[in-house]
């Protein structure tokens, strides 16, 4: 009989596969040559098809774990100690999406940098929490049925309806709020669609959760997992052009010809079967661990492939002009110190924060005398300025 525990690790396998395979996507989409960019290779293609896979599974796999560990809580709506964790994370990956935008060299001559508005993956991960805790709060004194039906809802709306708000350029809106929901200025993602994977890989949770005692669960949700998802690799797509014809509608036809959404959604339907069906020899610690310290592992490369805060990065020395050779070992060099870089720092976390917060205390007990009287000559500067103090 399989031993029955808290923690899902077959999610920290997921968790760890895709990121690094975000990874290796980005070193080797950066910086590979564009004269070895030839969709008739069949390595670069199969390389292209799988990269494209590392998005949805990743928003899926957040919108699971989130949930998951949401309603397992015996507390319901804003008691639960989950709410709070969750608003919290949301904007902690808000915040530090905004901070591996900023560069100093442009602070330190008072300017910001259009990119700092630019939206990516943490923003959307940080805006689907929230969402997700949000359609769980108005739910909360419902019937249970209703939290993961307005989530399978939301999804469904989100992708069939993609055709139509893809289309929209938000010009009323300023450009740092319609960075959400445009690519038109350069946002990697955008919030829809990509809110759509989260809330589905929380109404799967809660199915998840539902059935999580019943003694084939596993055999069922493996077997329906590939069923759906070789379904909507397949199938879907001749689905909604017969649907298009039957009802006359062009919407779905415009589904038909960009069905990436429907698409990607049955490779999330694979990922988790395989996971699934292999979950008991996925338990190795590294590779858990890795799948527990994905946000370090996504702040650690940004700063040394994009350069964050420096703008000094390998993107900027490399950018399109490696060779094949090169950058496969160069991203499996990359993985490897960015994995290991973000253990040694989850490692000693604790260690780092008590010496930043020892380090901080210590510069301000030294410069908080100059600077009490700095201001202190600047208040009286100015009351003298303006006549309140005398010569």
């Amino acid at each position: 009989m399989e031993k029955k525990t808290t923690r899902l690790y077959f999610i920290d396998a997921i968790r760890a596969w895709a990121i690094l395979m975000m990874l290796q996507g980005h070193f080797i989409d950066g910086l590979l040559d564009n004269v070895f960019r030839d969709n008739s290779n069949v390595f670069y293609s199969l390389w292209k098809y799988f990269r494209g896979m590392t998005a949805p599974v990743f928003f899926t796999v957040s919108g699971f774990i989130f949930t998951f560990l949401l309603v397992k809580s015996a507390d319901v709506g804003l008691v639960n100690p989950r709410v709070k964790k969750g608003i919290k994370r949301g904007l902690e990956l808000l915040c530090i999406g905004y901070l591996l935008r900023m560069n100093l060299g442009g602070l330190l001559v008072g300017e910001i940098y259009d990119s700092f508005y630019l939206v990516d993956v943490l923003h959307c991960i940080g805006f689907s929490i929230l969402g997700i805790i949000g359609i769980y709060l108005i739910t909360s004194k419902l019937n249970r049925m209703w939290l993961p039906a307005i989530l399978l809802t939301i999804t469904l709306l989100l992708f069939i309806a993609e055709p139509l708000y893809s289309k929209w350029t938000y010009t009323f809106l300023p450009d740092a709020i319609a960075n959400y929901f445009t690519k038109t200025n350069g946002s990697v993602f955008t919030l829809f669609p990509w809110f759509g994977y989260a809330t589905f890989g929380a109404f799967v949770s809660i199915n998840f959760t539902k059935f999580k005692n019943a003694k084939y669960l596993y055999t069922i949700a493996i077997s329906s997992a590939l069923v759906i998802g070789l379904s909507l690799i397949f199938f879907s797509s001749d689905f909604f052009l017969t649907f298009s014809r039957f009802t006359g509608i062009q919407l779905f036809a415009d589904i038909y010809f960009n069905n990436y959404l429907f698409i990607r959604l049955g490779d999330v339907f694979i990922a988790f079967a395989f996971f699934m069906l292999f979950r008991q020899w996925l338990t190795n610690k590294t590779l858990l661990k890795i799948g527990q310290s994905t946000l370090s592992i996504y702040v650690i490369h940004f700063i040394i492939l994009y350069g964050s805060f420096t703008g000094l990065g390998l993107y900027q020395y490399f950018h399109h002009s490696l060779s094949p050779t090169v950058v496969i070992f160069g991203a499996i060099a990359f993985m490897i110190v960015c994995s290991f870089s973000a253990l040694l720092y989850e490692k000693h976390k604790l260690e780092l924060k008590a010496f930043i917060h020892k380090t901080l205390k210590f510069v301000w007990t030294r410069l908080e005398p100059s600077l009490k009287y700095a201001l202190s000559r600047t208040r009286q500067l100015i009351l003298k300025l303006f006549g309140f103090v005398k010569n």
